[in-house]
């Protein structure tokens, strides 16, 4: 079972510039993005033999996010069912016999880190959530989770400590949740790896000399670990500031 995740900056102008031809290229089991930022209606994609599955932020042209799946859900969730979290359209939980399969943009703590404070209470609701579900079956959980947990999860570590993304305190939360029973994927394959990100500022060519993050994963439960097949981020694949991460899971 390949995932494909896929933080896509505004699926309108990447629809324009590529989307279908990485959709189809990757075809994958379940293709999940962030940051669709779009309204219902806005956009028709014709996506033959997939699901549809849309949460949208209630602010116009902000966050959202979306799951294709050739595997009808028997229950499709919005949200953590918590109403201060749940207006900016940031997580889809779809249900299966066999396990759950969750993606998720994360709040931006926000220059001058003056979203931080939401951000820590977003993270201990979000993972009391992601415990409730793991306790009945196997999770699948993708995204842009907004923190680079390692120093070698982004190219300028040492000048980043205080900004949004590579603070302790979000470091801390992601170590929090691993702890939980959670794998990194990624990591799981690949621990040592450097130099490999999926997200690069639009400024200073940072794509071109590669100063990235790697801020988007695909996390399992500890119960799914046998069942890794690969990790990969599609790093020359382009149209947004992200590119795409996958997993194969043996399911």
């Amino acid at each position: 079972m390949k995932c494909i995740s896929w933080n896509v900056n505004g699926l309108r102008a990447v629809v324009k510039k590529n989307f279908m031809d990485v959709f189809q290229e990757l075809d994958a089991d379940f293709f999940c993005l962030q940051e669709t930022k779009l309204q219902e209606g806005q956009i028709e994609l014709e996506l033959p033999g997939y699901y549809q599955y849309w949460n949208y932020a209630e602010k116009k042209g902000y966050s959202g996010t979306a799951i294709f799946t050739k595997k009808e859900a028997l229950s499709a969730y919005y949200g953590i069912g918590i109403e201060e979290h749940d207006t900016e359209g940031r997580v889809i939980t779809l249900e299966y016999p066999e396990y759950y399969v969750i993606t998720c943009y994360t709040p931006n703590s926000q220059n001058e880190l003056k979203r931080l404070d939401y951000r820590m209470t977003w993270e201990d609701a979000f993972r009391r959530y992601l415990d409730e579900l793991k306790e009945k079956k196997p999770v699948i959980l993708c995204g842009d989770l907004n923190v680079a947990h390692q120093n070698i999860d982004l190219k300028n570590w040492k000048t980043n400590q205080k900004n949004a993304g590579f603070t302790p305190e979000e470091r801390q939360k992601f170590s929090d949740l691993l702890a939980d029973g959670f794998i990194d994927t990624y990591r799981y394959f690949y621990p040592d790896q450097e130099g490999v990100y999926s997200w690069w500022s639009y400024r200073f060519n940072a794509r071109k000399n590669n100063a990235g993050w790697r801020i988007d994963y695909f996390l399992v439960s500890e119960n799914l670990k046998d069942s890794l097949a690969s990790a990969t981020i599609h790093t020359s694949i382009t149209g947004s500031d992200h590119c795409p991460v996958e997993v194969v899971i043996n399911v």
